[in-house]
């Protein structure tokens, strides 16, 4: 992929899944990759695994709810790298697929905080570098849940469809400066993402009936292909997109 390499690409939650596989793809690219995760091991391996193939790479480890952690990653970005090229906003959690009015607090603000609040704190706290640079790109996971009502529970369904209004809105408002904002919507892929759900509740039993549109698991390197493409050369004049990865689940 064009324009990547010797770039400064920070991907979040990339200490497995279709985070470590977009870290390892930036990494053939030739970019120099922040491997920011919550777990301080997995993000270590996958420095490891990216140094061992000859590349550059850093960890940040921390939650990336908290403010304190999104500078330290900004931050170290730009000191160890030069700058910052590539915003990949990829960390998030599952709920408990619980219906509207089965959903705790406790759930909402902690899927909110972290699929939601997260990636706005990264972007906001990116986009001086790439305004400084005059060029930059934002990747975001959002999720087949962003594009209908009957892939997840309430808050993760909200979280996600609030990622692609950060995404149009950053889009929109950033359009003349260099700088694109595009997301990837993936159906089922393989990753260590669980649901810690009681499956004979309201909500798992509505999103159950839906399941037969899911179509092929996809593997998590299908998905860092397509973050890869839309960071980019090759996506110069693509922004303030969702592109669904989802075997057209999209299209049921």
């Amino acid at each position: 992929m064009s324009g990547l390499n010797n770039s400064s690409v920070v991907v979040t939650g990339a200490g497995s899944g279709i985070g470590k596989a977009a870290a390892l793809r930036f990494a053939e690219e030739g970019a120099k990759v922040l491997v920011a995760d919550l777990n301080a091991e997995t993000a270590k391996d996958v420095v490891a695994e990216i140094q061992a193939s000859g590349g550059t790479a850093v960890a940040v480890t921390g939650d990336l709810s908290d403010a304190a952690v999104v500078d330290e990653v900004v931050t170290t970005a730009v000191q160890t790298f030069g700058g910052l090229d590539v915003l990949v906003n990829n960390a998030g959690i599952m709920d408990r697929m619980s219906a509207t009015a089965d959903v705790s607090d406790a759930e909402w603000e902690r899927v909110i905080r972290v699929n939601l609040t997260a990636p706005f704190l990264l972007t906001r706290a990116a986009l001086p570098h790439m305004l400084a640079k005059g060029k930059g790109a934002i990747v975001n996971t959002a999720s087949e849940a962003a594009l209908r009502g009957s892939a997840a529970g309430t808050a993760y369904t909200v979280s996600k469809h609030g990622i692609i209004g950060l995404t149009k809105s950053v889009a929109v408002m950033y359009r003349d400066t260099g700088i694109r904002s595009n997301a990837i919507a993936p159906g089922g892929t393989m990753t260590g993402l669980t649901v810690d759900a009681e499956m004979d509740t309201h909500g798992p039993k509505v999103v159950a009936a839906y399941a037969r549109n899911i179509g092929r698991i996809s593997e998590a390197r299908e998905q860092a292909d397509a973050i890869v493409f839309l960071a980019s050369d090759a996506a110069s004049n693509i922004t303030g997109v969702v592109l669904p990865v989802d075997n057209g689940w999209a299209a049921v």
